[in-house]
């Protein structure tokens, strides 16, 4: 499942050819108001190279300005051919890498009539509904609303009209978008602060950032340098990078690709400074960065700077560094019939009672959360007032107390406690819902007394129904419940400061997710940068979807319908099943090509570690 999405993400592949294509669409003229069509492109030609067509002789304003935009979806480096219909000066300031506006469909535009009747000007508006924005870091955001952007032409002796005035960035529909684009995750390190568990190498755990690159235009090199630009401002609090400030690749040759998967990218004198363990943990980003749009194996990363080589990373040493190294371990669980955590069999469907309290049937459950290492359990109680800690998940300890860690105070059910969840560190996560008095808590290792998290991006009418914290700590995925009734998906980082004794937690920088889905049902990581949520558009029935970090759901495949889901499992690591709670019981869908098929009749609230 994961790897599918990842090849299909990453079809502007390491070792690809790409072939040529001169030409493009030509361009209707006369009318009012125009829409420039999306390009019909299939997906199957992403291998295409496309290139614009230059101005034609006896254009008028609108024919010209159709064609800039038709000619800023080829696939030219500098955008050569789009140049050609702005005059000299213009051609010379504008600065197309300003940033992207996508639209939901293709620009329209309006006007061109010359400006007081003179022929010396006329200005053309180009319209569309915005779906989402590209900043100059290639961070994708969802973005609404009415984009009214002028441009102004005047007459150029020989030539006919020319854009003299324009703004700058690219204008382009979504299904351009998505032919040009890809995601590709970079990775830096998580900055977890002084107040983090202490956790094996917990300085070299990776952290995804979704960013987008031209697909056929060096898409390597272009992965690398949105990698030395640094992480967005969102990110940045709670990451760090190992290059030295000023890093850029060299002007020339600076990344280059061998049939072997060997990478070698050529850096400033500012970036040839840093040397030693320093330069390792550099070549690391870059391999784990560049490998995640590559369709095949990046065997080796060598860094160079203007003296010669600094340093080189094999592929079997980059492991140490791998993504997802504290994703846990693939065990799914869930809560039987009786009430009691099981873990399911993957190749009988059986469940297993667990060992220790959490399947002894003392207490009757609804929800588990299993820590990413599997030694330890937590499970909230059939009524939702009670939280519950076992240390003996994997085999029978010392006999446990049977008492609950925490316990809330809502008079309802369903303002009781949310489902639990661990992070890669240890710790554990849990809302308590109750109206008067709604927290988000952390346990640190699990044990330790509940400690509640600021969330200042809150407002006081609402509140967490449900979460689930990344493996590395500096995430959480928030199920925010609205003033109307309906939930959103909302991404927090996770600040930390103070010492492991005295530490203080913040969960800052609120930004929703999944803007499109009206209301928001269920959500699970289930990728680096990648959730999978249940929810419901407008006026539109419940689906699932692959989303994004960033929001986006470009180049995500669609998945299988099912009804009334409940809840929604997936692993962080790749090809493993996703679980979901439905009217049938627990359902499993197997990557790539399965389909729903029942596990459980019975079971209920199923789970991976984490």
């Amino acid at each position: 499942m994961r790897a599918d999405r990842r090849r299909c993400r990453g079809a502007g592949a390491l070792l690809s050819v790409a072939f040529l294509l001169s030409g493009c669409a030509s361009m209707p003229s006369g009318g009012p108001v125009t829409a420039v069509e999306p390009s019909q492109r299939a997906e199957q030609e992403s291998r295409v190279r496309v290139y614009g067509l230059s101005p034609q002789k006896g254009g008028d304003p609108q024919d010209i300005v159709r064609g800039f935009l038709e000619a800023t979806t080829s696939d030219e480096p500098g955008f050569s051919t789009a140049r050609e219909y702005l005059t000299e000066d213009a051609a010379k300031a504008w600065d197309p890498f300003a940033g992207t506006t996508v639209l939901e469909r293709g620009p329209v535009t309006e006007g061109g009539v010359p400006d007081g009747g003179r022929k010396s000007g006329s200005t053309v508006v180009v319209t569309g509904e915005r779906a989402a924005r590209l900043d100059t870091r290639h961070a994708y955001r969802p973005d609404s609303g009415r984009l009214t952007d002028a441009f102004h032409l005047t007459e150029v002796e020989g030539e006919g009209w020319r854009i003299d005035r324009l703004p700058d960035g690219l204008v382009l529909g979504s299904s351009d978008f998505e032919r040009i684009y890809r995601s590709v995750d970079i990775y830096y390190f998580a900055r977890l602060g002084p107040g983090a568990p202490s956790v094996n190498r917990g300085e070299d755990v990776l952290v995804a950032q979704p960013v987008y690159v031209r697909s056929r235009i060096e898409p390597v090199a272009d992965t690398v340098r949105a990698l030395l630009e640094g992480p967005t401002d969102w990110l940045d609090p709670v990451v760090r990078t190992a290059f030295p400030d000023d890093t850029l690749l060299a002007r020339r040759n600076s990344v280059t690709v061998q049939d072997s998967g060997a990478v070698t990218v050529r850096l400033n004198r500012a970036g040839a400074t840093a040397g030693g363990a320093r330069c390792e943990r550099m070549a690391a980003q870059v391999l784990h960065s560049v490998q995640s749009q590559a369709s095949s194996k990046v065997t080796s990363v060598a860094l160079r700077g203007p003296d010669g080589e600094i340093c080189e990373l094999e592929g079997d040493e980059a492991r140490f560094y791998a993504p997802g190294r504290l994703d846990g371990t693939l065990s799914p669980y869930m809560v039987d019939a009786e009430h009691r955590v099981a873990t399911m069999d993957r190749t009988s469907n059986r469940p297993r009672v667990v060992p220790g309290l959490l399947g002894s049937g003392r207490v009757e459950f609804r929800s588990v959360g299993v820590s990413r290492d599997e030694r330890m359990g937590a499970a909230v109680s059939r009524d939702g007032r009670a939280l519950y800690v076992s240390a003996s998940l994997k085999s029978p300890g010392k006999e446990e107390s049977g008492e609950p860690v925490l316990a809330s105070r809502a008079v309802r059910e369903e303002d009781r406690l949310s489902a639990p969840s661990w992070d890669g560190l240890g710790d554990l996560w849990i809302a308590d819902r109750d109206p008067r008095d709604p927290r988000l808590l952390r346990l640190p290792g699990g044990q330790g007394e509940a400690e509640a998290v600021s969330v200042p991006g809150l407002a006081r009418n609402e509140r967490i129904e449900s979460l689930r914290i990344s493996s590395d700590g500096v995430r959480i995925a928030l199920r925010i419940r609205n003033p109307d009734g309906t939930s959103s998906l909302q991404l927090g980082r996770v600040e930390r400061e103070g010492t492991r004794g005295d530490s203080s937690v913040t969960v800052a920088a609120l930004q929703r997710v999944a803007p499109q889905l009206e209301d928001v049902v269920a959500m699970s990581w289930s990728g680096p940068s990648e959730l999978v949520v249940v929810g419901r558009e407008s006026r539109g029935v419940q689906q699932l979807q692959y989303v994004g970090t960033d929001g986006s759901t470009a180049h995500q495949p669609p998945l299988p319908g099912i009804n009334d889901v409940e809840s929604v499992a997936a692993s962080e690591s790749e090809n493993m099943p996703l679980f979901a709670e439905s009217q049938y019981g627990i359902v499993r869908l197997t990557p790539p090509d399965g389909d729903w098929e029942t596990v459980s009749e019975d079971g209920s609230a199923p789970v991976y570690p984490g």
